[in-house]
């Protein structure tokens, strides 16, 4: 039994002292076991003990560089000045929050912020995640068509929560979980298959990501126009989910403003919104959609959350807002990303396993590829005959190990590395990723030693899951 301090109250900082050594063990013992044991097999258990912006520092004092932006969530960077003034200011300001019977201005000042970025949505429901923002999305589609499935597209990723999970691309999440919603994938960009299944009449919405977090894959230029005009016509609805690329990610505030006639029903927005600190989530939709789910004073109620709103959320978001807009982030993203790009395009010709840079604003997709030459293409024939995945995978590490830069395997059984950095970064953070990232090339394609060697250990746990 934990024994309170000797004075009778509760001091955090205390406790950490005290037994945050005991970080991954207590991971082990009452937590997802498998996250630690993950992390100590590829040598990502490190201990972080402090962060700001785009850099977090180990108990040494090393600094690493953040290209993963906790999957999205510090988009700011961690601990910005701004919103941590906000969050001060909110609590001390002493507000009678969640009454549940009275209406705070906080969420109705940044519903209206949110909205000047949408002029063509009128109203906004405001939960604690991205997962519950889609949940959220799900039933109001349902509820104002009155129709019953939702088309998602193949690879597609919105949530693992029931509902976001029935339109979740990826087998390896949604297995053991069935029965799901009856909902049905068609492949990004393909209209044909989406008209076909609207022919059937019983879709209420297709939902998708204007650009793919699994694997940066961007929905073809039309399509997204093109889908919003057949699901009209078929009195179906289009829903984006921008919980990741939103709030200026992509280059433009949602990734969905980069193609013309684009007019989202229903928008998911998380993530970023948050500031780092206090989970929100937002969808935004039309006013007939809002008005029909919310149609009597007797239905009220009849989709809520009970932290949604809170005023933490509210200030956390209104302050983000102010950051996008005063550090003029949306352009930032745009400009960094284009460089970065180039950057990295620049050696797709130098390196055999490189086969791909794409992406837009700061979400940039690297793919690598099977190789020409002889030597090269049977260690990767050798790593793809274990487990498809395992060559990003060895790049991921060094980067790390190496170079102190936190990126991710963009899938499971993709040979992709997702970077999606904070916001705030700039061309001193483009500099050390590319060096970093050219100097992991250059050993995998002269076959240096230790890149290899961790390769086969990767190839032997693959096997031993088999």
């Amino acid at each position: 039994m934990i024994q309170p301090p000797p004075d009778g109250g509760f001091d955090l900082n205390r406790l950490l002292a005290e037994r945050g050594g005991e970080r991954y063990d207590l991971h082990t013992r009452h937590l997802n076991h498998q996250l630690p044991r993950m992390l100590r097999t590829i040598g990502f258990d490190r201990v972080y003990e402090r962060a700001e912006g785009a850099y977090f520092w180990d108990e040494d004092g090393n600094d690493y560089l953040d290209m993963l932006a906790g999957f999205g969530v510090m988009g700011l960077g961690r601990h910005h000045p701004v919103v941590r003034k906000a969050l001060h200011d909110v609590l001390d300001a002493d507000l009678a929050d969640l009454t549940r019977f009275d209406c705070q201005p906080l969420p109705g000042l940044l519903a209206e912020r949110l909205l000047a970025y949408s002029p063509h949505l009128d109203r906004v429901f405001f939960s604690n995640s991205g997962t519950e923002a889609v949940e959220t999305a799900l039933k109001f589609a349902r509820y104002a068509t009155g129709r019953p499935r939702v088309i998602y597209c193949a690879h597609a990723f919105h949530g693992l929560t029931t509902g976001s999970l029935s339109v979740n691309g990826e087998a390896g999440f949604r297995d053991g979980f069935a029965p799901l919603l009856p909902d049905t994938a068609v492949a990004l960009g393909d209209l044909g298959a989406l008209e076909r299944e609207l022919r059937r009449g019983d879709v209420a919405a297709l939902v998708v990501e204007p650009i793919q977090g699994k694997g940066v894959y961007e929905a073809p230029p039309g399509y997204l126009a093109a889908a919003g005009d057949l699901l009209h016509r078929h009195k179906a609805l289009l829903i984006a989910d921008e919980v990741q690329t939103g709030l200026g990610r992509t280059g433009d505030f949602y990734a969905y403003q980069h193609e013309p006639g684009v007019e989202p029903d229903l928008v998911c927005v998380a993530k970023a919104l948050s500031g780092g600190y206090v989970p929100v989530g937002a969808t935004l939709g039309k006013d007939w959609i809002f008005q029909k789910v919310y149609s009597s004073m007797d239905r009220v109620l009849v989709h809520s959350a009970s932290f949604g709103s809170n005023a933490q959320a509210m200030a956390a978001g209104l302050a983000v807002l102010s950051v996008v807009e005063d550090e003029d982030l949306v352009a930032r993203a745009r400009v960094t990303g284009d460089l970065l790009r180039a950057r990295l395009n620049a050696l797709v010709d130098r390196y055999e396993f490189l086969s791909e840079v794409r992406g837009r604003g700061l979400m940039t997709g690297i793919e690598f590829g099977r190789p020409s030459s002889l030597a090269l293409r049977t260690r990767w024939t050798m790593l793809q005959a274990a487990r498809k995945g395992l060559f990003a995978q060895m790049v991921v590490v060094p980067l790390l190990h190496r170079h102190r830069i936190l990126t991710q395997v963009s899938g499971d059984h993709l040979e992709v590395i997702k970077l999606i950095p904070p916001l705030t970064i700039g061309e001193a953070e483009v500099d050390r990723f590319v060096t970093a990232f050219t100097a992991v090339m250059d050993e995998a394609h002269n076959g240096g030693g230790l890149l290899w060697d961790f390769g086969k250990t990767l190839v032997k746990q693959a096997m031993a899951h088999r």
